[in-house]
């Protein structure tokens, strides 16, 4: 299956209908699929896990708005990635240098938690748009969810590649994947990722991007 980007996607039901739920209750949210934001023919590109419910459920731009955009666009900004280190809303005027971000599952799921047959179904808009970026070099998986979608996308057994923070896979196209624990309030508040950590996976990307 092939597919592009689908703003009004219902193919989940559960998803779609908790998704819309958020916006009655949180009237201005996006509250609905949220697309890809960055570099349009990026070098590397950060896979995250899904929209956050007062993140990028809200703002409708990935990992803005909430804790665990904060360590991310703060890195991306001290590698040279990003033109400011804070993301605030859609119209803030940050832009991405050679890098793009999107997420393994592009609706809110609840408790940040899709189930494996969502994940399944939203895997077709990975693959489309690995396909599309002819450029990209290097994929950042932003936790084992990401790593395992990633893998989806790209034809692979999930098993022929093991998630560990700071791995790199060689993959049979030439690209790279590269693992990192991801960038959530409680990995970072329990130090299982702290920011020297991230820096150096996220710095790592940019060196093998070229």
């Amino acid at each position: 299956m092939t597919d592009t980007f689908d703003p009004a996607c219902r193919r989940c039901p559960r998803l779609a209908e908790f998704r819309e739920a958020s916006g009655l209750r949180h009237p201005g949210y996006h509250a609905a699929p949220v697309p890809a934001f960055g570099d349009a023919a990026p070098r590397w590109l950060i896979v995250g896990l899904a929209p956050g419910m007062h993140g990028a459920n809200r703002t409708g731009r990935p990992f803005t708005g909430d804790h665990a955009g904060v360590l991310l666009y703060e890195t991306l900004f001290a590698v040279g990635a990003a033109s400011r280190p804070q993301s605030v809303s859609v119209d803030d005027g940050l832009e991405l240098r050679g890098v793009r971000i999107t997420n393994a599952v592009k609706c809110l799921p609840p408790d940040n938690k899709p189930t494996p047959a969502e994940a399944r179904e939203c895997n077709g808009f990975l693959k489309a748009e690995l396909r599309q970026l002819p450029g990209l070099r290097v994929i950042v998986a932003l936790g084992r969810i990401a790593h395992d979608a990633v893998l989806d996308a790209a034809g692979l057994p999930r098993g022929s590649r093991r998630f560990g923070h700071a791995a790199e896979h060689e993959l049979p196209d030439g690209r790279w994947l590269l693992d990192s624990y991801h960038c959530s309030r409680y990995n970072t508040q329990t130090r299982r990722l702290t920011a020297d950590m991230f820096r150096a996976v996220l710095q790592r990307a940019v060196v093998l991007a070229g």
